[in-house]
């Protein structure tokens, strides 16, 4: 009875364990799909010419001067002469510090926005009809394009103090 018990477990486990050949069999390290097979350019059709950019721009042609390289001494002086004009250094860095921190939390926070199942798409219809109620109010006509000049001038001003 025990034999019988025993054949039938190994017979059990033989039936679940695949049956692979020793040469298909390979490990793979990542849970990636497998690209698939390329496909060869002798396929695609030849009736396109493909022709260098410079023979089919010749107006767009430049070409390097020999003077291509970057002096990091006069780089560094000018920016070494630009800090020295600055007054007020613990302010440039505080705002310095807090833009790079401020970058820093808006992509972690977009981040965790972006993990949340559908308030990507959410977002996505809100910024769509920001946009769309953006050009309907201030690009569509002419009166309102110049209202929208005059806004951005006025805040140009603001912000440069002329105001």
């Amino acid at each position: 009875m025990a034999a019988a018990a025993a054949s039938a477990s190994m017979s059990a486990t033989a039936v679940l364990i695949p049956r692979v050949p020793a040469a298909v069999r390979t490990t793979r390290c990542s849970a990636l799909p497998p690209l698939p097979p390329r496909v060869s350019t002798s396929s695609f059709s030849s009736s396109v010419k493909l022709t260098p950019e410079s023979r089919r721009f010749p107006f767009l042609q430049t070409k390097a001067t020999e003077d291509t390289s970057v002096d990091t001494g006069e780089l560094f002086d000018d920016l070494k002469e630009k800090w020295d004009k600055v007054e007020n250094k613990t302010t440039v860095l505080l705002y310095g510090g807090g833009a790079i921190v401020a970058v820093w939390l808006s992509s972690i926070l977009v981040g965790a926005i972006n993990s949340v199942p559908l308030l990507p798409k959410i977002m996505e219809l809100v910024g769509l009809g920001y946009s769309g109620w953006f050009v309907y109010r201030y690009l569509l006509f002419k009166s309102s394009r110049k209202e929208l000049a005059t806004d951005i001038e006025a805040l140009k001003k603001k912000i440069a103090g002329t105001e």
